[in-house]
């Protein structure tokens, strides 16, 4: 394959192209690319959803491809100017340039070939302009590999990377901010609910106790899965059985992508697994899927905690971000719980196709590795940055309406639960339907149908008290 320039042969009609050759003959490609034919030739055959892959996952190729020079290099296969060229090279897209070199549509080939032959020309690109050693693509850059483990091995350090600097993080601090909150709020006696009815009192900080609880058992799932989207098939090449590929060369990858990366990648036990399956990728989808029902689930409480301020629960009010009607001057709505109930609704979607994805293995090869790469980093972006907004900007800043807890409290009649152990089941029904009848508070009633004394009663109706479990003790 032609190595592609800046300076190689143009159109005589146009300068806006030159011309490339590989295996398949000549092709148009614009002038100014760093990419060769292969890329171009996907190009044009992937109009399809104007999606390229995601940026973590280009840089977490150079990762792996920088990676790879030092192994080859390691094994006496590569010159150590060969290897400083691509590491060089890969650099200066682990940076963040160049990047708009990787257009091709994320709907391509199914192994990701045309995106890891992208990476090679791209490379070899840059390697010859920055350095002025001449690499080649296949022979060189691609050494010891095959897009079969190239791509698989990309997902899994993209994936890597985004869960332990983005997400974990993200969830801990979200897991802290309620910690915060709870103490706080720890004087905070509300009415509970269950099936959207009143029940028995709740400290506000009991129920964002569950919350919490919810996020650190989240963060526990995801640090299980941790183990297994570090194992790495790199080695196993075309099918698995690491052909052109020296047996150390997976290990050493793995090596040399934990000193760059600090993160502790290890050979994945079987390569035939991490070739024709995406299991690991589809189980960390699915713990994300777990988060999302959490995510959704805060966001719901604090929406219908935050309703009205007048006609709804009103127990709370969220931190007033910005206009909420485009008609109704001065409405505020609950915006950041939105954003992440949207956002757990995506990584629910998310988790669909990745699914379909990690099932599409077809003997040795999974052919849906762009499609599950693409939803899989999307579903890490996101949700790291939904549990970041949500615990500063929700969280964080809500404020407790003290009067409207105290005024549902007060005539709840559920509070008679705590008089079953006294008066009785049966009682105690009678006593709420009146209160429910009546409009008055359950004390009022029980002070008429029962025999107890105010004092008593109001040692068992202490809203605080029934917080505590067991019995009320007089």
């Amino acid at each position: 394959m032609a190595q592609p320039t800046l300076h190689s042969q143009t159109h005589s009609h146009t300068s806006a192209f030159r011309i490339e050759k590989d295996s398949m003959g000549s092709l148009d490609v614009p002038a100014n690319a760093l990419y060769g034919a292969q890329t171009q030739r996907a190009i044009n055959n992937f109009p399809i959803s104007g999606t390229p892959l995601p940026a973590a996952f280009i840089k977490a190729l150079c990762y792996v491809k920088f990676a790879c020079a030092d192994s080859n290099k390691a094994l006496g296969l590569l010159s150590a100017q060969k290897t400083d060229a691509i590491q060089t090279a890969a650099k200066e897209i682990i940076d963040g340039r160049y990047l708009e070199q990787f257009p091709i549509d994320v709907f391509q080939t199914g192994s990701g070939t045309s995106t890891n032959m992208n990476a090679n020309e791209v490379l070899a690109t840059l390697a010859k302009q920055m350095t002025g050693v001449e690499v080649h693509p296949n022979d060189d850059i691609n050494m010891s590999q095959s897009s079969n483990d190239v791509i698989p091995t990309t997902v899994h350090v993209a994936a890597a990377l985004a869960l332990e600097e983005s997400l974990l993080p993200a969830l801990q601090h979200l897991a802290n901010t309620i910690e915060d909150r709870e103490r706080e709020l720890a004087h905070v006696v509300k009415t509970g609910r269950t099936h959207l009815m009143d029940a028995t009192p709740i400290r506000l900080s009991q129920e964002m106790s569950g919350w919490r609880v919810q996020i650190t058992d989240n963060i526990a799932r995801l640090k299980d899965t941790q183990k297994r989207i570090q194992q790495l098939p790199q080695g196993g090449t075309a099918v698995g059985t690491g052909i052109n590929a020296d047996p150390e060369f997976g290990p050493l990858v793995c090596a040399h992508l934990a000193t760059i990366t600090a993160i502790d990648f290890t050979p994945m036990p079987n390569y035939f697994v991490g070739l024709s399956s995406q299991d690991s990728a589809v189980e960390l989808s699915g713990q994300l899927n777990v988060l999302a029902c959490s995510l959704m689930k805060i966001a719901n409480d604090l929406r219908w905690m935050n309703s009205g301020p007048l006609a709804g629960l009103g127990e709370i009010q969220l931190p007033a971000l910005q206009p909420g009607s485009s008609i109704m001057p001065g409405k505020v709505n609950p915006v950041i719980p939105e954003a992440v109930c949207m956002v757990a609704a995506q990584i629910m979607g998310n988790h669909t196709a990745i699914t379909v994805g990690g099932q599409s293995g077809s003997f040795q090869l999974n052919v849906m590795l762009p499609m599950i790469a693409l939803n899989l980093l999307q579903s890490l972006e996101i949700a790291s940055n939904a549990a970041t907004q949500l615990a500063d900007l929700a969280i964080a800043g809500f404020s407790v309406n003290q009067e409207n807890l105290q005024k549902a409290l007060d005539i709840n009649p559920i509070l008679v639960t705590a008089l079953n152990t006294v008066v009785g089941y049966e009682k105690g029904a009678a006593i709420a339907k009146e209160a429910y009848r009546s409009g008055r508070p359950v004390l009022e009633v029980a002070l008429e149908m029962t025999d107890l004394d105010q004092a008593t009663l109001k040692q068992y109706l202490n809203p605080m008290l029934l917080t505590q479990g067991g019995n009320p003790t007089v």
